[in-house]
């Protein structure tokens, strides 16, 4: 496998572009994928029962589990607006579908910004009418999608599958109100792989739980988070069926993807300055040890001592207490970096110096051994600061 440069839309018969229509002030904030030939496409979206009008406008063109394009726009989440939200969801799908010449239902939306705003659709439409997928760059989606994201998320990777080059390319924005149980959260997945829908939605259900339901910023699940994937099979690779070697390779670039994008949106975290992974082991299964991991990084405590570089093991072992899991309160062992905090629950002599310098790294890592069993499990988020209160407080503004 190896990462390469390059957009969502490098795998073979994929196009994408984004543009400035309007909805902000300045920035890009109209979007489009698309894909020469119908692709098979996996979704899954947000739990929050409050969802966008693009969720249920999505949910309804995926009947079929085919998909051709992707229309996305920042700035406006379209979320709480009713009625009317929802018939300019489906407007937008339709002018998007009619501009470039494919059936609407083939059309998913997303739509990502502050709640309770009905899009202007007027606005919209010029939008659409003014994307050029051959003449404007297709790295300017990426760019489109955000909002108080401080840079674009991407990876593109490339593996040989049955004598194949096949091409993944995944984008994704999310800075803030990020707590995915699957925030807001938007994230597309593009491969030329020929593989079945019921396959890709299997392993994608499956990616999901490890990676993007194990970031946390600030605990608030959007009404709006989706991750989409499209795979249109022009690699021409004989199709991948399950327990196979292709099936490994392209699982192994799923995994690949789907967890750097979600450590990019936690360490783009509203006034982030430090990535935090917690890796929890010697649990009784997978399920406890990820719900261990993502109760201590989601913990605002443990995420304002990291903030302040202050090694205050007594949140972190706090968090495991109240995590839900089964644990033995006399046998945790901990590390912050490579120096160790507490064994079987007692404190331990570590080197200060050496700890100052983990703590002022950009990526902090912590390590809970329950020792209770075998299984392990991580999560990922990044720590509270100044600035998070700050850009919250003036978002609507």
């Amino acid at each position: 496998m190896q990462i390469i440069e390059g957009t969502i839309a490098s795998p073979k018969g994929f196009y994408a572009a984004g543009l400035h229509a309007g909805l902000k002030k300045e920035k890009k904030d109209l979007g489009v994928i698309y894909s020469e030939v119908p692709a098979n496409a996996a979704a899954v979206y947000t739990t929050n029962q409050v969802k966008a009008a693009p969720i249920y406008v999505t949910k309804e063109a995926m009947t079929d589990q085919k998909l051709q394009a992707v229309v996305v726009n920042s700035g406006v989440a379209n979320a709480c607006t009713g009625k009317i939200g929802l018939e300019n969801a489906k407007k937008m799908q339709a002018l998007t579908g009619a501009h470039l010449k494919i059936d609407k239902m083939s059309v998913a939306v997303a739509s990502t910004g502050v709640i309770g705003k009905q899009l202007p659709m007027e606005t919209i439409e010029a939008g659409i009418s003014q994307i050029d997928l051959q003449n404007q760059s297709s790295y300017a989606f990426h760019e489109a999608i955000l909002t108080t994201d401080t840079a674009t998320k991407e990876i593109i990777v490339t593996e040989e599958i049955n004598g194949q080059t096949v091409t993944m390319a995944g984008v994704a924005k999310g800075s803030g109100m990020i707590h995915p149980n699957m925030a807001t959260m938007l994230a597309f997945v593009t491969t030329d792989a020929q593989i079945s829908e019921e396959l890709l939605q299997e392993i994608l259900a499956d990616k999901t739980e490890t990676t993007y339901n194990q970031i946390t910023v600030d605990g608030d699940t959007s009404t709006n988070d989706m991750v989409l994937v499209l795979a249109n099979g022009l690699a021409e690779n004989p199709v991948i069926e399950k327990n196979t070697e292709a099936y490994g390779k392209f699982v192994a670039m799923f995994q690949l993807v789907s967890e750097t994008l979600a450590k990019m949106i936690a360490k783009d975290g509203e006034g982030a300055t430090k990535l935090i992974e917690v890796q929890v082991v010697g649990a009784l299964n997978e399920t406890e040890a990820r719900l261990v991991a993502k109760k201590v990084v989601g913990s605002s405590l443990v995420k304002t001592a990291m903030f302040g570089e202050d090694p205050n093991w007594g949140r972190i072992i706090c968090a495991v207490g109240y995590a839900g899991s089964h644990t033995d309160p006399e046998k945790i062992d901990m590390w912050i970096g490579d120096q160790q905090l507490l064994k079987h629950s007692q404190p331990q002599e570590f080197d200060e110096i050496a700890m100052k310098q983990t703590l002022e790294k950009e990526k902090i890592c912590i390590t809970v051994d329950l020792n209770i069993g075998t299984q392990s499990g991580k999560a990922w988020g990044c720590d509270l600061t100044y600035k998070y209160v700050e850009v919250n407080a003036l978002y609507h503004t």
